[in-house]
């Protein structure tokens, strides 16, 4: 098969776990260049992973690159693939889809009108851990599923920053917590239950009566800003095939992370990992409670591969980098591959749509005081082939169905 040919825009510190993935030795893709706005960080990056350096212009007008990577921030996401798009690039990009579910219509429908593909992370549904949870679900080990839970409490609200960010952008409605991390729970979700019918729920900004009290925030000893995006959040979502579910975020609980994510059925109980991870280090396993066997819960061995490689392993850079032993990035080569064989990719543009449209709903029934139905309903993303470890090849065999 002829490698579809990549170009990445905004080589910050996201781009490393895409570039590592991207460059590992899929058949199915090919990294041409990357680019940014500081012109020291995509050199740096152009170095690291034997690709060019570019200007985000020359990845526009390479006629030789057909996807365009967005791993821009949250709000310059529609900016740069709606540009993507009008060089008439595919696009994948860093969650969410957009910062707003217009902005992310608009994608969607210039997208469709060209005739090209655009999606979305976060792919992290499409690992080890969330595809076995999807089959033993599927082959009836919960038995109906009725209810699911899940939360994301963080910790890393406004007032511990050392300095505001320099666009004016961060911090706004649609660039906060809940559209950052709302994708990751709203995606294992669906994959594992298929779309959302109804939504209802509540969204607000908390600050409480706390001040900045990092010394070297410019705001240090008043009192935090109300002037931001939502920051606290509860969603009651009804999904098509009637199991209920769940969903709490905020930025402004205590640290460490708490993450959760529990499904209910009629014959027992699935604890799953954080949906951050794709499963296996850092603790991140699934854990089946059947029906008779008292509060005992069992670890179940991975049906798929892709796991989290071993997080002690450095990052190439010998630096820092967040979610290196990740495989973020796997949804381009399963959309490489969708493209080539002319079907639906995994993370397509409806399932991205859906997402926004659902984090953007909790805050217009928490507006109106009205229970929300969705415009959008996505085919519910096909599983990947079970058996396929180890060897890149191997698992990468498991996206060409």
């Amino acid at each position: 098969m002829e490698k579809l040919k990549i170009g990445l825009v905004g080589s910050g510190s996201i781009s490393y776990t895409y570039l590592n993935t991207l460059t590992s030795g899929f058949a199915a893709v090919e990294v041409i260049g990357c680019s940014d706005l500081i012109p020291e960080k995509s050199k740096a990056r152009a170095e690291l992973f034997g690709i060019r350096q570019m200007t985000t212009e020359e990845i526009m007008s390479d006629p030789e690159i057909e996807m365009v990577v967005n791993t821009t921030q949250l709000w310059n996401h529609h900016k740069i693939s709606k540009m993507a798009l009008e060089a008439g690039k595919h696009v994948y990009s860093e969650k969410a889809m957009d910062h707003s579910f217009e902005g992310a219509k608009q994608n969607y429908e210039l997208a469709k009108s060209k005739g090209l593909r655009i999606g979305a992370a976060p792919d992290c549904y499409m690992g080890s851990a969330w595809q076995t949870a999807r089959k033993y679900i599927d082959d009836g080990y919960i038995g109906q599923p009725l209810v699911c839970y899940a939360q994301c409490m963080r910790g890393y609200g406004s007032h511990e920053a050392s300095s505001a960010p320099s666009d004016p952008m961060a911090n706004t409605h649609g660039t906060t917590i809940t559209y950052d991390m709302g994708g990751y729970y709203l995606n294992v979700l669906i994959n594992l239950f298929g779309p959302v019918r109804r939504v209802s729920g509540y969204s607000k900004v908390f600050t409480g009566d706390r001040t900045y009290y990092n010394t070297k925030n410019p705001n240090y000893g008043n009192k935090l800003s109300t002037d931001i995006g939502e920051n606290t959040m509860l969603g009651a979502l009804e999904f098509a095939n009637g199991v209920y579910g769940s969903l709490v975020i905020t930025s402004e609980a205590f640290s460490p992370e708490v993450p959760r994510l529990d499904i209910y059925g009629t014959e027992g109980h699935l604890s799953l990992p954080d949906p951050n991870y794709f499963g296996g280090y850092n603790n991140q396993v699934v854990l089946l409670q059947r029906k008779g066997s008292g509060s005992e819960s069992f670890k179940i061995p991975f049906t798929h591969g892709f796991s989290d490689t071993d997080f002690d392993i450095p990052p190439k850079s010998g630096k820092p980098e967040p979610c290196h032993n990740s495989w973020r990035g796997i949804a381009v080569v399963d959309t490489a591959y969708a493209i080539r064989n002319n079907r639906p990719a995994r993370s397509n543009a409806e399932l991205a749509l859906h997402v926004v449209e659902i984090i953007d709903a909790i805050d217009k029934s928490n507006a109106t005081d009205k229970v929300y139905t969705m415009t959008t309903k996505p085919e519910r993303p096909a599983p990947l082939k079970p058996g396929h470890y180890g060897d890149i090849n191997v698992m990468e065999s498991s996206l060409d169905t």
